[in-house]
């Protein structure tokens, strides 16, 4: 069968970032359904009140939530982008909840209305990928549900290995289950109390065919251990996407330029571009605040970004072409901006 598939030109996030330099107007959407996905996990369906259709994504795209207490939090898309009249996003209760999934998950109404910016991608699927290799770890499996189905809708190859400290933590598993019986071999379960250990990270990736796209998605010692693991390989097959940022902030003092107003700002040591640009008045999109949602992306005009964050790649960085104005500094002693 013809996938009729074509090879996309890569994407040039420097430009994308000329138009994402500014806040973008939030979305007004109404909780049309929330379900119950594991123990700790519920699915939330977010709908226009009107029904009107909802800005395009990609898999592997998020949204930011604005929430009670002036949080901002991020959120993969689970859903297909198809029919484009909803959002449907995975929300895992942490016990450690600084309020944000605790709201939405023993707060938030069927009827309710909540602030949501437009979806955006920092894992992107490589959809011609000749085998796409996917490891999971808890609530990581949100953003590569989504690249699978898109996959499986493309008739394109991939597997799965999907990490779980109990097997009630595991969300999907009706899903994966039809999948795994319409082509066996493809979806891998490690539940680490009836295993006994940890997956073994590196044999996934010694396992993996050499042109493999790899993905992994989890808690920061299972990404430490597939970039580990994946040292000797292309750095532009790996990708990942964390739950959790950088606490860096810049340790020297920088000036900071606006090419587009002409206004200057000194960034003293330990204080980051978004919070002396916030305090004077300048509006800029943010949300975690931690370098790892993309969603302050700026590019460089001038100068040599200090990264700190966990969002750009290798390539991406050497560029010296974008910065995450939430926690990066500068090598240099001034930073012109596109803003």
């Amino acid at each position: 069968m013809s996938l009729g598939l074509a090879l996309e030109p890569p994407r040039d996030r420097a430009a994308d970032a000329v138009a994402g330099s500014a806040a973008p107007a939030p979305l007004m959407l109404r909780v049309q359904s929330i379900a119950y996905l594991a123990e700790t996990i519920r699915a939330i369906e977010l709908r226009a009140p009107d029904g009107a259709a909802l800005p395009a994504f990609t898999a592997g795209a998020h949204l930011d939530l604005a929430l009670p207490g002036d949080l901002s939090r991020s959120y993969s898309l689970i859903n297909a982008p198809e029919p484009a009249d909803r959002y449907v996003i995975a929300v895992n209760r942490d016990a450690a909840s600084r309020g944000g999934s605790r709201y939405l998950c023993e707060t938030l109404k069927v009827g309710d209305t909540l602030a949501v910016t437009p979806p955006r991608n920092t894992f992107p699927l490589v959809e011609t990928a000749p085998v796409s290799v996917f490891l999971a770890g808890g609530i990581g499996i949100t953003p590569i549900l989504a690249m699978i189905e898109r996959l499986e809708a493309l008739g394109r190859p991939w597997r799965l290995h999907y990490a779980v400290r109990e097997r009630g933590l595991a969300a999907f598993l009706d899903r994966f289950a039809a999948l795994e019986r319409a082509a066996p071999g493809r979806v891998h379960l490690h539940v680490d109390a009836e295993a006994g250990h940890l997956l073994d990270i590196a044999a996934v990736l010694a396992a993996a065919p050499a042109a493999a796209e790899l993905y992994c998605c989890g808690p920061a010692p299972m990404i430490a251990a597939f970039e580990a693991a994946g040292a000797a390989r292309d750095p532009d097959r790996l990708h990942v996407e964390r739950f959790a940022g950088t606490a860096e902030k810049p340790d020297a003092g920088f000036r900071v330029v606006l090419a587009r107003t002409k206004r200057e700002f000194d960034i003293p040591a330990g204080r980051t571009i978004m919070e002396v640009l916030l305090e004077a008045g300048v509006r800029v999109a943010h949300s975690c605040r931690e370098g790892v949602c993309g969603t302050c992306e700026t590019r460089v005009i001038e100068g040599v970004p200090d990264h700190k964050d966990n969002v750009l790649s290798a390539r991406e960085r050497a560029s010296n072409k974008l910065v995450m104005i939430c926690c990066s500094g500068a090598k240099t002693e001034r930073l012109v901006l596109d803003l």
